[in-house]
């Protein structure tokens, strides 16, 4: 929203615990201005680019009551005005009229809980026309919008007279049911499951469910796989596709001519050994012959267990016979920690095969074509974060003869996207996989790391104490059942009592984890906690409100989807992307340009607009999934 713009706000007064009576907005709409003064003042806002506050005064002043008509009905008039020409006129009428019509759109579509830039989504493909085609069939945003509520748009479409048993609703049922099986991680549901799920939500009978999931077949929207065992699995279509594109183009990969094999390799292992100045464990060289000999090798292991030497040995063995060895990862941070342990540049997968262009949430995009990457030896860290999509995106950028090195812990949660990606490609055995278990001497002093693998090894990670706190080096366990007490010593711990054991500062060198958003410990109501005790309100200290979030300078945030456009300068560097899981601290809220300034983990330095405060959430606390992809 920009200064001038006229709301109707459609809500009702609440009383918030802490800020008193409040206006609870359920939906609003942008309306036209109503006088020429809230006219001037929205063109003035900067909001139709070229039109500032002296174009704007020129523009009122020259046509008055009748500037809104000429903008929407007679743009070439606007050449009027000194400064603007006829082509210049054409482009004001033309940008007017499509933001006023995705305005329209934007308050039409608040009220299923889709964004701002999902309703700039459904405007580029429905047209000035998108609300007419909603209210005819509301079920065409489920093939839209990624994540859109579809219990909201189910109940607009029976209050405007839908049939229960209508085609439009049993088909989006479907789709809706298959979204929200890959929400959580999964690529297919079997068919029995399916039905049963859709039949309950939507009250219809399984017959008229059967009807249309042959017809959602038939036209390539889903895709229904009968298995050797007998089981019938639903899919759709788009994530098939994906998982036959990586099936298809992996085994091709696997089974093309090894030409990068090196001969003498024992050898250049021992030089290697002596260069670097280790001694390699019996599974560590294990897995760099069968790196040698295949062309796909998949490594696993848990932390401490030598992951990292295996990737230096391989660097400098490939790089000796001047092969171009590429390191990447999943995310900004991942591959940032890859750099420092390496000493290579490590970059993300989405900078690596240029794919920033690609939405993530599109699901009909796995047939995008993909940059191919020109390299001899591709090894990828944290793959268990890894979905469906960008493996895709990956089989497809890398040409026969590669040799593409899978590193990660198997034991991680599965990826945020649907798909289980490493899990699957060592559970198929079609893959030379070398699974490392071994913890190091140095990784041995940690107890987090040792007690990460007592844990997957069903072993209890401390002793029948019953104090409080039991001190373990680097690791510590406090025992509560009560949620006050625990809340207590989370907000403790992070405020004084680290930094009083080993200088442990929050802002610098601790995280709180946790497994879900909701609840008293969930990531909501421990950011708002931690947020009053570590950064609280100060006269001195800049702020601003965003829906139910306050942002406070100083605040600890998180970017919680990819901007692959935001623009970011870091030192001398400047570049544009910022993307989801990366942590960053409000440096400055400029309320007289709209603007607040991030500092990010790596030093970038960028600037979100007030209407952009949706890409970003508190980080005081963090789910577990999101830790991942940091």
């Amino acid at each position: 929203m920009l200064y001038g713009d006229c709301l109707k706000l459609i809500g009702k007064m609440v009383v918030h615990q802490e800020y008193g009576e409040q206006f609870k907005i359920d939906s609003f709409e942008k309306i036209m201005p109503e006088t020429t003064d809230a006219f001037e003042k929205y063109l003035a806002s900067g909001t139709i680019k070229g039109i500032g506050p002296a174009t704007a005064k020129k523009i009122i002043t020259n046509f008055g009551a009748d500037a809104i008509n000429v903008f929407k009905f007679e743009p070439l008039r606007l050449s009027e005005i000194k400064g603007i020409s006829k082509d210049r006129a054409y482009e004001i009428g033309e940008e007017f009229n499509e933001k006023w019509g995705i305005w329209q759109i934007v308050g039409f579509l608040e009220r299923f809980g889709i964004t701002a830039n999902n309703s700039k989504k459904v405007y580029d493909v429905l047209g000035k026309d998108a609300i007419e085609k909603i209210e005819e069939n509301p079920y065409v945003l489920i093939d839209i919008v990624y994540g859109v509520n579809f219990q909201k748009i189910d109940k607009m479409a029976l209050e405007l007279g839908m049939s229960k048993d209508s085609d439009y609703r049993i088909k989006s049922g479907i789709k809706y049911a298959l979204l929200t099986a890959s929400y959580n991680g999964n690529t297919c549901v079997q068919k029995e499951n399916l039905v049963q799920f859709v039949e309950n939500v939507l009250e219809v009978n399984s017959d008229e469910i059967e009807n249309n999931l042959i017809n959602l077949n038939v036209k390539q929207e889903i895709y229904v796989e009968e298995r050797e065992n007998k089981e019938i699995w639903v899919y759709l279509y788009p994530l098939y596709k994906a998982e036959l594109n990586i099936t298809e183009r992996l085994l091709a990969l696997k089974n093309a001519d090894n030409i990068k094999h090196i001969k003498n390799f024992e050898n250049k292992i021992k030089i290697n050994e002596r260069m670097l100045d280790i001694e390699l464990s019996e599974k560590q060289r294990e897995a760099i012959r069968q790196i040698n000999e295949n062309n796909i090798c998949i490594i696993t292991g848990g932390p401490g267990t030598g992951k990292t030497t295996i990737i230096k040995c391989i660097l400098e063995i490939y790089k000796n016979e001047k092969k171009k060895v590429v390191l990447c990862a999943p995310t900004g941070r991942a591959a940032k920690r890859m750099s420092e342990t390496t000493g290579e540049e490590a970059k993300t997968i989405h900078r690596l095969l240029e794919i920033a262009k690609i939405e993530e949430d599109k699901l009909g995009s796995v047939d995008e074509d993909i940059t191919p990457i020109d390299v001899d030896v591709l090894i990828i860290d944290e793959m268990s974060m890894v979905d469906v999509f960008l493996m895709n995106y990956i089989v497809k950028a890398v040409y026969y003869g590669t040799k593409i090195i899978f590193v990660g812990d198997a034991n991680q949660l599965p990826s945020v996207g649907p798909g289980s990606i490493l899990k699957d490609l060592i559970d198929s055995e079609q893959f030379a996989t070398v699974g490392l278990n071994k913890i190091f001497r140095q990784a041995a002093k940690s107890k987090i790391i040792v007690n990460a693998h007592d844990v997957n090894n069903g072993i209890s990670f401390i002793g029948k104490n019953d104090k409080d706190e039991e001190k373990l080096d680097d690791f510590f366990y406090v025992n509560e059942s009560n949620q006050d007490k625990m809340l207590y010593q989370v907000l403790s711990l992070s405020k004084d009592r680290l930094k009083k054991y080993g200088n442990y500062e929050f802002f610098k060198n601790i995280q709180v984890l946790t497994p879900t958003k909701k609840g008293m410990l969930g990531t909501k109501e421990l950011n708002k906690n931690l947020q009053k005790t570590l950064n609280p309100e100060d006269v001195n200290v800049m702020e601003k409100q965003y829906g139910d979030t306050i942002f406070r300078e100083g605040d600890r945030v998180m970017q919680i989807k990819n901007n692959y456009d935001i623009y970011w300068e870091k030192d001398k560097e400047i570049g544009t992307g910022i993307f989801n899981g990366e942590l960053g601290i409000i440096r400055k809220i400029n309320n007289d340009e709209k603007q607040i300034e991030v500092e990010f983990d790596d030093k970038k330095v960028a600037w979100y607009a007030f209407s952009e405060l949706e890409e970003l959430e508190h980080a005081y606390a963090i789910t577990i999934h999101k830790a991942q992809r940091k």
